[in-house]
Protein backbone atom coordinates (compact mmCIF):
# COMPACT_ATOMS: atom_id res chain seq x y z
CA UNK A 1 0.00 0.00 0.00
CA UNK A 2 0.86 3.38 -0.87
CA UNK A 3 1.45 6.26 1.44
CA UNK A 4 -1.03 8.56 0.43
CA UNK A 5 -3.36 5.10 0.27
CA UNK A 6 -2.43 4.59 3.97
CA UNK A 7 -2.62 8.21 5.09
CA UNK A 8 -6.32 7.86 3.96
CA UNK A 9 -7.06 4.49 5.74
CA UNK A 10 -5.09 5.41 8.55
CA UNK A 11 -7.97 8.46 8.99
CA UNK A 12 -11.01 6.22 8.93
CA UNK A 13 -9.43 3.29 11.14
CA UNK A 14 -9.47 2.95 14.82
CA UNK A 15 -7.17 0.25 16.10
CA UNK A 16 -3.85 -1.11 14.13
CA UNK A 17 -3.06 -4.74 15.45
CA UNK A 18 0.63 -7.19 15.29
CA UNK A 19 1.97 -4.18 13.44
CA UNK A 20 5.47 -4.38 13.00
CA UNK A 21 8.10 -1.28 14.04
CA UNK A 22 8.18 0.18 10.26
CA UNK A 23 4.75 -0.53 9.90
CA UNK A 24 4.28 1.71 13.36
CA UNK A 25 6.76 4.14 11.73
CA UNK A 26 4.55 4.45 8.27
CA UNK A 27 1.17 5.12 10.12
CA UNK A 28 2.51 7.43 12.47
CA UNK A 29 4.39 9.42 8.68
CA UNK A 30 1.22 9.03 7.22
CA UNK A 31 -1.08 10.68 9.91
CA UNK A 32 1.34 13.62 10.21
CA UNK A 33 1.53 14.19 6.64
CA UNK A 34 -2.54 14.79 6.81
CA UNK A 35 -1.94 17.39 9.26
CA UNK A 36 -2.68 15.20 12.29
CA UNK A 37 -0.36 15.76 15.66
CA UNK A 38 0.60 12.20 16.77
CA UNK A 39 1.45 11.14 20.13
CA UNK A 40 3.35 7.65 20.98
CA UNK A 41 3.52 5.60 23.76
CA UNK A 42 6.36 2.53 23.95
CA UNK A 43 8.52 1.14 26.35
CA UNK A 44 10.28 -1.15 24.17
CA UNK A 45 13.06 -1.25 21.95
CA UNK A 46 10.37 -1.60 19.01
CA UNK A 47 9.00 1.64 19.57
CA UNK A 48 12.01 3.84 19.51
CA UNK A 49 11.34 4.22 15.83
CA UNK A 50 7.95 5.61 16.40
CA UNK A 51 8.79 7.39 19.64
CA UNK A 52 11.26 9.00 17.23
CA UNK A 53 8.59 10.15 14.25
CA UNK A 54 5.93 11.37 16.25
CA UNK A 55 5.66 14.86 17.46
CA UNK A 56 5.32 13.97 21.11
CA UNK A 57 7.10 10.84 22.35
CA UNK A 58 6.27 9.27 25.65
CA UNK A 59 7.26 5.90 27.48
CA UNK A 60 8.03 5.34 31.40
CA UNK A 61 10.63 4.96 33.94
CA UNK A 62 10.78 1.59 33.59
CA UNK A 63 11.39 1.54 30.03
CA UNK A 64 14.84 0.38 28.11
CA UNK A 65 17.49 2.67 27.75
CA UNK A 66 16.67 3.69 24.07
CA UNK A 67 12.93 4.14 24.55
CA UNK A 68 13.68 6.70 27.08
CA UNK A 69 16.36 8.44 25.19
CA UNK A 70 13.98 8.31 22.29
CA UNK A 71 10.78 9.98 24.10
CA UNK A 72 10.15 13.30 25.02
CA UNK A 73 8.02 12.67 27.68
CA UNK A 74 8.75 10.22 30.55
CA UNK A 75 6.02 9.29 32.94
CA UNK A 76 6.78 8.84 36.42
CA UNK A 77 3.37 7.17 37.61
CA UNK A 78 1.40 4.87 36.35
CA UNK A 79 -1.26 7.14 34.83
CA UNK A 80 -2.88 8.84 31.65
CA UNK A 81 -4.49 11.66 33.81
CA UNK A 82 -0.97 13.61 33.98
CA UNK A 83 -1.00 13.53 30.26
CA UNK A 84 -4.80 14.88 30.09
CA UNK A 85 -3.81 17.41 32.37
CA UNK A 86 -0.44 18.49 30.88
CA UNK A 87 -2.35 18.94 27.40
CA UNK A 88 -5.32 21.32 29.18
CA UNK A 89 -2.26 22.87 30.85
CA UNK A 90 -0.36 23.78 27.48
CA UNK A 91 -3.60 24.73 25.31
CA UNK A 92 -3.97 27.13 28.12
CA UNK A 93 -0.66 28.54 28.00
CA UNK A 94 -1.09 28.90 24.39
CA UNK A 95 -4.42 30.40 24.55
CA UNK A 96 -2.76 33.18 27.18
CA UNK A 97 0.27 33.42 24.46
CA UNK A 98 -1.74 34.22 22.10
CA UNK A 99 -3.84 37.07 23.89
CA UNK A 100 -0.20 38.76 24.68
CA UNK A 101 0.62 38.72 21.02
CA UNK A 102 -2.14 40.38 19.84
CA UNK A 103 -2.54 42.82 22.49
CA UNK A 104 1.44 43.91 21.98
CA UNK A 105 0.85 43.70 18.19
CA UNK A 106 -2.02 45.65 17.55
CA UNK A 107 -0.73 48.36 20.69
CA UNK A 108 2.88 48.98 18.65
CA UNK A 109 1.53 49.44 14.96
CA UNK A 110 -1.45 51.67 16.62
CA UNK A 111 1.99 53.56 18.33
CA UNK A 112 3.55 53.57 15.11
CA UNK A 113 0.83 54.45 12.92
CA UNK A 114 0.33 57.50 15.15
CA UNK A 115 3.78 59.02 15.38
CA UNK A 116 4.16 58.36 11.46
CA UNK A 117 0.84 60.57 11.02
CA UNK A 118 1.55 63.40 14.39
CA UNK A 119 5.18 63.44 12.08
CA UNK A 120 3.61 64.39 8.99
CA UNK A 121 0.34 66.56 10.12
CA UNK A 122 1.03 67.97 13.57
CA UNK A 123 2.70 71.21 14.65
CA UNK A 124 3.72 69.51 17.74
CA UNK A 125 5.38 66.89 18.90
CA UNK A 126 2.49 64.40 20.77
CA UNK A 127 5.03 62.81 22.13
CA UNK A 128 8.69 62.32 23.50
CA UNK A 129 11.64 58.88 23.10
CA UNK A 130 11.31 58.83 26.95
CA UNK A 131 7.56 59.07 26.79
CA UNK A 132 7.11 56.37 24.44
CA UNK A 133 9.09 53.99 26.01
CA UNK A 134 7.24 54.92 29.48
CA UNK A 135 3.95 54.47 27.62
CA UNK A 136 5.39 50.98 26.40
CA UNK A 137 6.97 50.05 29.89
CA UNK A 138 3.52 50.79 31.87
CA UNK A 139 1.50 48.81 29.09
CA UNK A 140 3.78 45.69 29.35
CA UNK A 141 3.09 45.78 33.30
CA UNK A 142 -0.43 45.78 32.73
CA UNK A 143 -0.15 42.36 31.14
CA UNK A 144 1.88 40.58 33.80
CA UNK A 145 -1.17 39.22 35.06
CA UNK A 146 -2.17 37.66 31.93
CA UNK A 147 -0.20 34.09 32.56
CA UNK A 148 -2.54 32.98 35.37
CA UNK A 149 -5.38 34.04 33.28
CA UNK A 150 -8.38 32.03 32.60
CA UNK A 151 -9.14 30.03 29.10
CA UNK A 152 -12.57 29.06 28.07
CA UNK A 153 -13.40 25.75 28.26
CA UNK A 154 -14.23 25.40 24.83
CA UNK A 155 -10.64 26.74 23.55
CA UNK A 156 -9.03 23.38 25.12
CA UNK A 157 -11.43 20.97 23.42
CA UNK A 158 -9.44 20.87 20.47
CA UNK A 159 -5.51 21.22 19.82
CA UNK A 160 -4.63 25.15 18.46
CA UNK A 161 -2.15 26.09 15.47
CA UNK A 162 -0.16 29.50 14.96
CA UNK A 163 -2.10 31.43 12.42
CA UNK A 164 -0.09 34.03 11.42
CA UNK A 165 -2.66 35.50 8.32
CA UNK A 166 -5.20 36.03 11.84
CA UNK A 167 -3.02 38.21 13.91
CA UNK A 168 -2.07 40.29 10.80
CA UNK A 169 -5.84 40.95 10.74
CA UNK A 170 -6.57 41.68 13.95
CA UNK A 171 -3.55 44.42 14.30
CA UNK A 172 -4.78 45.81 11.42
CA UNK A 173 -8.21 46.05 12.49
CA UNK A 174 -7.57 47.28 16.28
CA UNK A 175 -4.17 48.88 15.62
CA UNK A 176 -5.64 51.69 13.34
CA UNK A 177 -8.98 51.54 15.25
CA UNK A 178 -6.54 52.58 18.64
CA UNK A 179 -4.96 55.11 16.22
CA UNK A 180 -8.68 56.91 15.63
CA UNK A 181 -8.79 57.77 19.61
CA UNK A 182 -5.17 59.21 19.48
CA UNK A 183 -5.73 61.41 16.69
CA UNK A 184 -9.26 63.09 18.36
CA UNK A 185 -6.97 63.71 21.36
CA UNK A 186 -4.66 65.41 19.04
CA UNK A 187 -7.29 67.71 17.40
CA UNK A 188 -8.52 68.78 21.02
CA UNK A 189 -4.99 69.51 21.76
CA UNK A 190 -4.79 71.86 18.28
CA UNK A 191 -7.89 73.15 18.33
CA UNK A 192 -9.00 73.51 22.35
CA UNK A 193 -5.58 74.06 23.92
CA UNK A 194 -3.87 75.35 21.01
CA UNK A 195 -0.97 73.26 21.94
CA UNK A 196 1.79 74.77 19.06
CA UNK A 197 5.34 74.51 19.53
CA UNK A 198 5.46 78.09 17.78
CA UNK A 199 3.85 79.67 21.13
CA UNK A 200 6.72 78.28 23.29
CA UNK A 201 9.62 80.73 24.51
CA UNK A 202 12.38 80.57 22.42
CA UNK A 203 15.84 77.97 23.57
CA UNK A 204 17.43 80.18 26.15
CA UNK A 205 14.81 82.79 27.17
CA UNK A 206 14.33 82.83 30.69
CA UNK A 207 10.60 82.33 32.53
CA UNK A 208 9.28 86.01 32.20
CA UNK A 209 9.87 86.57 28.34
CA UNK A 210 6.64 87.52 26.43
CA UNK A 211 6.41 88.20 22.78
CA UNK A 212 5.04 91.63 21.85
CA UNK A 213 2.46 91.29 19.52
CA UNK A 214 2.87 92.55 16.13
CA UNK A 215 1.85 96.19 14.79
CA UNK A 216 1.38 97.30 11.81
CA UNK A 217 3.18 100.82 12.62
CA UNK A 218 6.15 98.63 13.08
CA UNK A 219 8.75 98.50 10.19
CA UNK A 220 10.08 95.18 11.19
CA UNK A 221 8.16 92.04 9.40
CA UNK A 222 6.13 89.36 11.35
CA UNK A 223 8.25 87.33 13.17
CA UNK A 224 11.46 89.01 13.04
CA UNK A 225 13.38 90.97 15.34
CA UNK A 226 11.90 94.49 16.84
CA UNK A 227 13.64 97.72 17.06
CA UNK A 228 15.90 97.71 20.23
CA UNK A 229 15.85 94.51 20.58
CA UNK A 230 12.20 93.34 21.02
CA UNK A 231 10.65 90.09 20.77
CA UNK A 232 9.34 88.57 17.40
CA UNK A 233 5.80 88.95 17.08
CA UNK A 234 3.15 86.18 18.61
CA UNK A 235 1.74 84.31 16.09
CA UNK A 236 -1.34 84.60 14.69
CA UNK A 237 -2.93 80.66 16.11
CA UNK A 238 -1.86 81.94 19.36
CA UNK A 239 -3.65 84.98 19.89
CA UNK A 240 -6.10 82.92 22.91
CA UNK A 241 -2.98 82.06 24.43
CA UNK A 242 -1.39 85.26 24.54
CA UNK A 243 -0.76 86.32 28.57
CA UNK A 244 -2.27 89.77 29.49
CA UNK A 245 -0.69 92.87 29.92
CA UNK A 246 -1.22 93.95 33.84
CA UNK A 247 -3.38 97.02 34.05
CA UNK A 248 -2.80 100.67 35.71
CA UNK A 249 -4.98 99.61 38.56
CA UNK A 250 -2.45 96.16 39.39
CA UNK A 251 0.62 98.54 38.33
CA UNK A 252 -0.71 101.42 40.90
CA UNK A 253 -0.91 98.64 43.68
CA UNK A 254 2.20 97.34 43.20
CA UNK A 255 4.65 100.90 43.28
CA UNK A 256 1.77 101.38 46.82
CA UNK A 257 2.92 98.26 48.10
CA UNK A 258 7.10 98.80 47.19
CA UNK A 259 6.80 102.11 49.21
CA UNK A 260 4.71 100.99 51.83
CA UNK A 261 7.82 98.08 52.40
CA UNK A 262 10.19 100.34 52.62
CA UNK A 263 8.40 102.54 54.99
CA UNK A 264 8.26 100.05 57.39
CA UNK A 265 11.78 98.56 56.38
CA UNK A 266 14.86 100.15 59.06
CA UNK A 267 17.82 100.39 56.43
CA UNK A 268 16.77 102.96 53.68
CA UNK A 269 18.87 100.63 51.09
CA UNK A 270 16.58 98.05 50.85
CA UNK A 271 14.27 101.20 49.11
Amino acid sequence: MSDPALAAVAERTQVFARASPMQKNRIILALRSRGHVIGCIGDGINDAPALRSADVGISVDTAVDVARDAADIILLEKRLDVLHDGVVEGRRSFGNIMKYVLMGTSSNFGNMLNMAAASLFLPFLPMLPLQILLNNFLYDLSQVPIPSDRVDATYTLKPKRWNVAFIRRYKLVIGPLSSVYDFLTFAVMLGVFHADERCSAPAGSSSRWRPRPWSSSSSAPPGAPGRAGRAPAWPAACARARPRAPSSRSRRWRRGSASRRCLRSSSPSSC
